[in-house]
């Protein structure tokens, strides 16, 4: 039989799926919160969707400069008001709609609409009207000469929208582009396939999936365990030297449109002193900075300025290194002994890494520093929004945005009228020549005015497989264009169809927990049942009161978060009333509530799906994970307690004990990530992290599910053979297993047939709250192992200030709790005959 079964499981193991070469796998940090990049600023709707599912009318080539795109040509009038463009003929969306001059007008009077939220919606502004001349012919009548506007239509928030698609495109987004949307697994991953009827002609992948890994050190796990092929933007620049001498790599460092800033609030004393703003310009020694916060990677800067845009202008020598100096200005600025400020950081590693150091260097001038770290929910809601800071430290990564030191309701409050004339000239510039030397002047007045301490401009970190060919990274805009994108080596994809074996899975185990609660209800008897429904019912009604006000009064803008810190504010005025946010909290509670009642939980603000299908989507693999962690602690559990209990007194229970006290001590998070370099990254027998997915076959699933399982297991376990030692010692100094041995039973026979039963009704009622805990409590495990579980989608749902998610999500787990608990209940009434009397009376 165990013959049979290993030859089984060798069979099913080389029954996986083969590595497909014509198939990409790349990591990526941010999950986004949707897939139309012109509905929100996030960079990681571009990352995935631009130029692979959407295009724009131009391009940016390498230098910023507008090349052709969804338009082969375009005509300037000599009075810069007027543009004509010449589209692209045969195009087609990926929902077979023609793309042509009324699609493209449809697109941008989309994005000028007084409601619209498109991130970039002040820069497109100037367009006074479009008109559609013929298919093939655009022309866009300015307001104003606007000289960045080509650079502005090549940006993903310009993208070209299929009008048939505008209601879904958020989560199923239609484009022109090499590859078409395929699936978005909440959670995990996006996968693109490959569009055959591409006019630039079909690219040499079939298909593209893009893996969400936040934490650094699980990407490079990933790709050292070769479970990705790439990282496009790879978050741990401290792993680069590494991965440089790693031949199965091709490491990139380029450089961004970003740039790190000690951000001022001129608002406010001290900052609004110049010569105490330059005092700290000459304290900060930016090559430091760079070496502490980058490991070495990155560029000084002189000014908000990318140093490849062009008109660059070299400004770092403005305010070299020069605390002597720096003491002189604060003196005359009337501080000779420094002041005490505040330094405002929000959870990003550069930015914690660098206050440690302008903190120290400040302190050498007598500005003594209180560090602050913040959520980025409430960085944004305290710096960005309420401008309540005194200083912080934030990379600016939109290229080309000047304009921001033009907003007088800009955080760090500039808005210089001299300041406003010149960004008037420049968009009024005739000619390229005129338009540099202007941008020269920007940048000179902003590093004059040392409106903040501009410290470095952050590389970008992209890794690839060897193997992999011809990815075109795109500047200054960070796009990565895998149209022409191939493995060295392409092998046929091996074919796999999606299954639903995800929902059948969830089914499988709902409908088992439903037939168990129930049979055990009927036994405990009707009355029992009522009484408990009852206070199930008012507790979970307390406990969504309490749940809806602890998460709305909690800080942070959610319709800021979505549409980012450059937001245009009537823009954040019409997403607050599309989400219902400019209701008064009472009327929002009661329409969550019926909502409930009928089984609505409402609809992501993020996702914009609906809050139950997510749930749905990320319980299957929550659930199966718990089962399967919970399946693990009982067999682990029980057989130590038998071993420590059958030679108590013997170097095995000595050595249980042992494991048991390990076991609880060590933190299940800690254990993980050493399974992960053990059993993922050395050995290679499991996957480091991520989920194959149910349609990848259940032995693939529960070959990603085993390690997190483990890890959530062992401190359960431990815990349950611990208990169970204790429950059995004291068993078997009773008098009826007394009984039993004098029948003649054996040691092994009392112990399995007598005490394990009479021990279990204490056993089942924690078996009960460790499910519990292992359902809502996994969220450690499933962020080391990058899973898209429910636990995750919390986390996320907190960070993205998605406060529908949160609220329903905590009243699932509340209910979840309570109706395990009452499961337990029953479960020991079932496992107990004296109980059933005392609970049907």
């Amino acid at each position: 039989m165990s013959n049979a079964l290993g030859a089984l499981l060798l069979a099913l193991l080389l029954a996986l799926p083969a590595a497909a070469r014509d198939s990409l796998v790349l990591g990526t940090q941010l999950e986004p919160p949707g897939l139309d990049p012109t509905l929100s600023a996030s960079a990681a709707i571009g990352e995935l969707t631009f130029p692979t599912v959407y295009e724009a009318l131009v391009h940016l080539g390498p230098d910023g400069g507008a090349e052709p795109g969804l338009a082969t040509s375009w005509e300037i009038s000599p009075d810069r008001l007027t543009y004509l463009f010449h589209l692209r003929q045969g195009v087609r969306f990926h929902d077979g709609t023609p793309f042509d001059a009324a699609a493209a007008k449809f697109s941008l009077d989309r994005a000028l609409d007084a409601h619209s939220p498109n991130p970039q919606k002040p820069l497109l502004d100037c367009i006074g009207s479009t008109e559609a001349v013929d298919p093939a012919t655009l022309v866009l009548h300015l307001s104003r000469p606007c000289s960045g506007l080509l650079s502005v239509l090549g940006w993903s928030a310009a993208a070209m929208l299929s009008p048939a698609s505008i209601a879904a495109n958020a989560a199923h987004p239609v484009g022109t582009g090499p590859f078409r949307f395929e699936e978005w697994r909440r959670g995990a991953s996006v996968t693109l396939a490959r569009n055959d009827g591409y006019w630039g002609g079909a690219p040499a992948l079939a298909r593209v999936t893009y893996r969400f890994i936040t934490d650094a050190g699980a990407a490079l796990d990933a790709l050292a365990a070769g479970d990705i092929d790439g990282f496009a933007v790879f978050p741990a620049p401290e792993a680069i030297g590494r991965l440089k001498t790693d031949a199965r790599f091709h490491v990139e460092v380029s450089s961004t449109e970003g740039k790190a800033i000690l951000a001022l609030n001129n608002r406010q004393k001290p900052f609004d002193d110049i010569k105490v703003r330059q005092a700290l310009s000459y304290a900060i020694d930016r090559h430091a900075i760079v070496d502490a916060a980058m490991f070495g990677y990155g560029k000084p800067i002189g000014s908000h300025y990318s140093t490849r845009d062009p008109g660059y202008v070299d400004l770092t020598g403005l305010y070299p290194y020069d605390p002597a100096k720096a003491k002189r200005l604060l003196a005359e600025a009337g501080y000779p002994n420094g002041f005490r400020a505040t330094l405002k950081l929000p959870p990003l590693s550069y930015a914690r890494r660098s206050g440690e150091v302008v903190a120290a260097q400040l302190a050498e001038i007598g500005v003594n520093v209180d560090i602050v770290g913040m959520e980025w929910v409430s960085w944004l809601d305290q710096v960005f929004g309420r401008h309540d800071f005194d200083m912080t430290i934030v990379a600016h990564v939109e290229p080309m945005d000047y304009g921001i030191y033009g907003r007088d309701s800009y955080y760090f409050g500039y808005g210089k009228p001299a300041f406003k004339e010149l960004l008037r000239r420049l968009d009024a510039a005739a000619d390229e020549a005129q338009r540099l030397a202007l941008l020269g002047e920007v940048q000179r007045m902003i590093a004059e005015d040392t409106v903040n301490v501009f410290l470095f401009e952050p590389p970008g970190f992209s890794v690839w497989d060897a193997r992999i060919q011809d990815i075109w990274y795109r500047t200054p805009v960070q796009i990565f264009d895998l149209a022409h994108a191939r493995f060295a080596d392409p092998r046929p994809e091996t074919a796999g169809g999606k299954s639903g074996a995800g929902h059948t899975v969830l089914r499988g185990a709902l409908v088992l927990s439903g037939a168990l609660f129930l049979g055990l209800m009927l036994r405990a008897g009707p009355a029992y049942a009522a009484r408990r429904g009852l206070s199930l019912a008012a507790t979970l009604l307390v406990a969504s009161l309490a749940i809806f006000l602890a998460v709305n009064w909690a800080p942070g803008d959610p319709a800021r978060f979505m549409l980012g810190m450059n937001a245009d504010p009537a823009a954040l005025a019409a997403l607050r009333a599309q989400l219902g946010l400019d209701q008064p909290l009472p009327v929002r509670y009661l329409a969550w509530l019926a909502g409930l009642v009928q089984g609505d939980f409402g609809a992501s603000w993020t996702y914009r799906l609906p809050v139950g299908t997510l749930i749905l989507q990320r319980l299957e693999l929550s659930l199966p994970l718990s089962l399967l962690a919970l399946l693990f602690a009982l067999i682990i559990g029980f057989a130590l307690a038998l071993i420590a209990v059958a030679w108590r007194g013997r170097w095995p229970a000595r050595l249980v004990g042992l494991l048991t006290g390990a076991g609880i001590a060590i933190p299940n998070f800690w254990l993980g990530i050493l399974l992960v370099g053990l059993f993922g990254v050395t050995l290679r027998w499991f996957s480091a992290g991520g989920f194959a997915g149910w349609e990848a076959g259940p032995l693939a699933a529960m070959r990603s599910l085993t390690l997190p399982a483990l890890a959530l297991a062992v401190p359960q376990c431990a815990i349950l053979a611990r208990l169970l030692r204790g429950e059995l010692l004291e068993t078997l100094d009773q008098d009826f297993i007394r009984t039993a041995r004098a029948k003649g039973l054996g040691n092994t026979a009392v112990l399995l047939h007598h005490a394990l039963p009479a021990s279990l009704t204490p056993i089942l009622t924690i078996l009960g709250l460790q499910f519990s805990f292992l359902l809502a409590g996994a969220v450690l495990i499933e962020n080391v192992f990058f899973l898209p579980g429910l636990g995750r989608l919390v986390f996320e749902a907190i960070a993205q200030r998605d406060l529908i998610v949160v609220q329903s999500v905590a009243v699932l787990l509340v209910f979840q709790v309570i109706a395990v608990s009452l499961l337990a209940d029953l479960a020991c009434a079932a496992a107990d005959p004296r109980l059933r009397g005392g609970m049907t009376a």
